[in-house]
């Protein structure tokens, strides 16, 4: 198995932020064939999703997340910023893992598919994300 950790600075705002280039460019690196990247993100804070970006879906998640998980003052875990706790709920939402066929080196992606990390953490403004690809 080929691995690596890259770390992603994602700032002080609630950001779904794209990693389908860094996917690729770890690919290129590993002389990935077929196989499996399976991306992980170590954090109690974050996750990855698999949509569409740069049309609103990106920004239509945080508003779902921001509807279904608000951030106010009902969580019980309250270290951080005021509504810190939701941030925790988020990874049983948005799983902090991510599988992704790799077909002849390339991701085997849909038309409008990209890999995305998703951090509404607003108090961990860098993050680390690992890929490992599994040879077929």
């Amino acid at each position: 198995m080929y691995s690596t950790e890259i770390e992603v600075r994602t700032g002080s705002d609630a950001v779904v932020h794209d990693l389908t280039h860094e996917a690729e460019a770890f690919l290129r690196d590993a002389d990935a064939h077929d196989g499996l990247l399976h991306v992980w993100v170590p954090h109690a804070t974050a996750g990855l999703a698999i949509l569409e970006t740069g049309a609103g879906s990106d920004e239509d998640l945080l508003t779902a997340l921001d509807e279904i998980l608000p951030r106010d003052g009902r969580w019980r875990h309250r270290h951080g910023s005021p509504g810190h706790g939701r941030d925790h709920v988020l990874p049983a939402l948005v799983p902090p893992y991510a599988t992704v066929p790799v077909l002849g080196g390339v991701l085997a992606l849909g038309t409008w598919q990209s890999v995305c990390l998703v951090d509404t953490n607003l108090d961990n403004p860098v993050r680390k994300v690992r890929f490992s690809f599994l040879a077929g």
